[in-house]
C-alpha cells in the first residue's frame, strides 16, 4: 500500500483538502472506481482554522500531524519515507498581488518538497492541486525544478476528469476551427477550471499543442466582440449555452456585461486557432452540475458541445478521479497527462489577470511558445453518485 504525505493550506469542511484527502482516508462514496490503496501517513497544515478537521482526523485514522514538510516526508527520520506527495494550496487567508491573484503558497510547498528530494537524492511523484502558481515565473520554476530532479509531476483541475453530458470528446488530430468555453465564478479561482477544461479538449487538435501567442480580457460591451466578428464562434457560444442547466431569465448579453466579474477571454494560439472563454457571471447560475461548458467546431462536422458535470455537494465525487490519476502515477512513475497542460493554462490565466488589471490590453505571450502531445487519459463515465446526507 503506497504511503503518501500531504501539505495543505487549511483543512476544514469542503476545503480542497477535505474533498481530496478525506476520500483517501474514508474511501470513495460510489462504486465507479476500485477502492484507493493510498494511505495518508503524514500531513502539514499551513494555517489554523476555527473549523479545522485535521486534528480529529489524525486521532481517528492515525496519520502524523507534522510541523514541517521535511518531517512529513521523512516521518521524523533522515530518509525519504513516503511514496508520493500531494500539495493542496487552496483556501485559507493569503494576500493578493496587484493583479488580484491570491498568493497561495504553492511554489513554497513544492520548493520545500523538492529541497528534501535533493537532500535525500531521491524523488517520488508529486501532485499540485489546481494551477501551479499565481504567476508564470513561479509556475515555470516549478516545472523546471521537477525536470531537474526527475520528479513525476501532475497538476491541475478535476474538471477534465469529471463526467461529461453528453459523454463526448474530440477525436485526436481533429482539424479544429475554433472553441468556446463557458465558465462562471471568480476570475482566478474558477476561471482556471474553465481554462483547463477547454485546454483538455483543444490540445487534441491536429499537430498537438504548440502554445499561445496572445491573450486579451474583454469586459462590458466589448466582451461580445469575438463573437460578433466571427459567426462560427457565435454559433459555438449558442450551442454551448444550451447545456447551461441554470441561468437567469432575460437578455444574457445585458445581464452578463453588467457584471464586473463577467468577461470574454480571447486566446490566440500560435497555430492560428482562436478560442474564447466566456465568463458569464450574472446570467449563469451554478445549478445542477455547474456551468463549465465546452463547444468546439471540427472541420466538416457539427459543433461538439458538452457540460463538464461537477457532482455537488457531498461527496464531490469528481475529485475521486483526480485521486485515481495520482495513484496511477505513484504506481507507475508516469504522469497520466502532461504537466505542460497545466503550465500553459497557468500562463494563460496569469496573462488574463494582467490584461484585466491593465485596462483590458492585449498581452503578448512569447514565453508560452512550447509544444506538447496530449494523452488519452479517461474521464468519468460510470453512474454519478447521489449526494450524501449533510455532515
Amino acid at each position: 500500500m503506497p504511503n503518501i504525505a500531504a501539505v495543505t493550506t487549511i483543512y476544514r469542511k469542503w476545503s480542497h483538502a477535505d474533498v481530496i484527502l478525506s476520500k483517501i482516508l474514508g474511501g470513495y462514496s460510489h462504486p465507479g472506481l476500485p477502492p484507493s490503496k493510498l494511505k495518508l501517513v503524514s500531513l502539514v497544515v499551513d494555517q489554523d482554522d476555527p473549523n479545522d478537521l485535521s486534528r480529529d482526523l489524525a486521532r481517528h485514522y492515525g496519520f502524523r500531524l507534522c510541523k514541517t514538510v521535511e518531517e512529513a516526508l521523512t516521518l521524523g527520520g533522515d530518509k525519504l519515507a513516503v511514496d508520493g506527495v500531494m500539495c493542496i494550496g487552496e483556501h485559507g487567508v493569503y494576500p493578493n498581488n496587484a493583479n488580484g491573484q491570491t498568493l497561495y503558497p504553492r511554489r513554497r510547498f513544492f520548493e520545500q518538497v523538492t529541497d528534501l528530494f535533493a537532500k535525500c537524492k531521491r524523488s517520488v511523484p508529486v501532485f499540485n492541486d489546481k494551477h501551479l502558481s499565481a504567476t508564470w515565473a513561479d509556475a515555470k520554476w516549478m516545472v523546471d525544478r521537477a525536470r531537474e530532479l526527475r520528479v513525476p509531476f501532475m497538476a491541475g483541475s478535476s474538471v477534465p476528469l469529471t463526467w461529461r453530458k453528453p459523454s463526448l470528446t474530440l477525436p485526436m488530430k481533429s482539424v479544429l476551427q475554433g472553441a468556446v468555453q463557458i465558465g462562471y465564478g471568480p476570475f482566478e479561482g474558477y476561471g482556471y477550471h474553465a481554462l483547463e477544461g477547454m485546454q483538455s479538449a483543444v490540445e487534441r487538435r491536429l499537430g498537438g499543442e504548440t502554445g499561445v501567442a496572445a491573450v486579451t480580457c474583454l469586459q462590458g460591451e466589448k466582451m461580445w466582440q469575438p463573437f460578433d466578428a466571427n459567426p462560427s464562434l457565435k454559433a459555438m457560444l449558442d450551442s454551448g449555452m444550451k447545456h447551461v442547466t441554470a441561468h437567469a431569465q432575460g437578455d444574457f448579453r445585458k445581464i452578463a456585461q453588467a457584471d464586473k466579474q463577467s468577461a470574454s477571454w480571447l486566446i490566440e494560439y500560435r497555430d492560428g486557432l482562436k478560442a474564447v472563454v466566456a465568463m458569464l457571471n450574472g446570467w449563469v447560475h451554478e445549478g445542477d452540475g455547474g456551468a463549465f461548458i465546452f463547444a468546439g467546431q471540427v472541420k466538416n462536422q457539427p459543433i461538439s458541445a458538452w457540460q463538464f458535470y461537477l457532482q455537488q455537494p457531498d461527496p464531490f465525487a469528481h475529485f475521486a478521479y483526480q485521486i485515481a490519476a495520482f495513484e496511477a502515477m505513484v504506481r507507475t512513475g508516469q504522469a497520466p497527462y502532461p504537466i505542460e497542460r497545466t503550465l500553459l493554462t497557468t500562463g494563460i490565466l496569469d496573462a488574463v489577470m494582467i490584461s484585466q488589471a491593465e485596462g483590458n490590453r492585449r498581452v503578448e505571450t512569447p514565453y508560452l511558445n512550447f509544444a506538447y502531445a496530449p494523452t488519452d487519459w479517461p474521464f468519468a463515465t460510470d453512474p454519478i453518485p447521489l449526494a450524501l446526507p449533510s455532515r
